[in-house]
């Protein structure tokens, strides 16, 4: 996979979705997206080039767990993503934290459209974005690169969908990949 997608001045959205779109369920759980090792290494590999990672509130408060996990104490696949994710810069996009507690990490009260822009344009390495919300807002604006998904094999019938209902983007597949588990990894370029 590395090498197919651009690896500068992009942005790239990369999530787990059910085969019907939701990237959490009805009850905000997603324990039937957890990736096993091959899935998590995958992650890692594609993620590895994003050395800035944008987040809402929401997938923020879920990701820095990865910022005091006892390395040890992890498996091979989550320990590189932990130690990933440690030397990341991350910027946080939210109006009701009042402040951020893991190293690295900006805060700003309300996604900016024209400072993303200005961000993804001066970055030499791809900047990645997570969350549906904010994905879809970023799409919305026009900023949107790629769209990477890992399909768990599961149906949820409803939730936080993976992008915005009513949101428009025409892709190309360019990448794509079977794990053991049944999750399939699909990667496209935004036309």
């Amino acid at each position: 996979m590395p090498g197919s997608l651009p690896d500068v001045g992009s942005l790239m959205y990369v999530n787990s979705a059910s085969l019907d779109g939701y990237i959490a369920g009805p009850d905000g759980r997603w324990d039937w997206a957890t990736p096993d090792a091959e899935v998590h290494s995958f992650v890692n590999e594609l993620l590895a080039p994003a050395r800035t990672h944008l987040y809402g509130r929401k997938v923020y408060e879920v990701m820095k767990v990865w910022d005091d996990l006892p390395l040890d104490d992890l498996p091979p696949a989550e320990r590189r993503f932990a130690r990933q994710w440690r030397d990341i810069d991350k910027v946080v996009y939210s109006s009701t934290l009042q402040a951020v507690t893991t190293r690295r990490t900006g805060l700003r009260p309300a996604f900016d459209p024209a400072d993303v822009r200005e961000m993804v344009d001066a970055s030499p390495t791809p900047i990645a974005i997570g969350g549906g919300l904010l994905a879809s807002a970023a799409a919305r604006a026009g900023l949107l690169d790629e769209v990477h998904v890992v399909v768990a094999p599961a149906v949820v019938g409803g939730g936080t969908r993976f992008l915005d209902d009513g949101l428009r983007l025409d892709l190309a597949l360019v990448a794509e990949r079977r794990f053991a588990n049944g999750f399939v990894y699909l990667g496209y370029r935004v036309r």
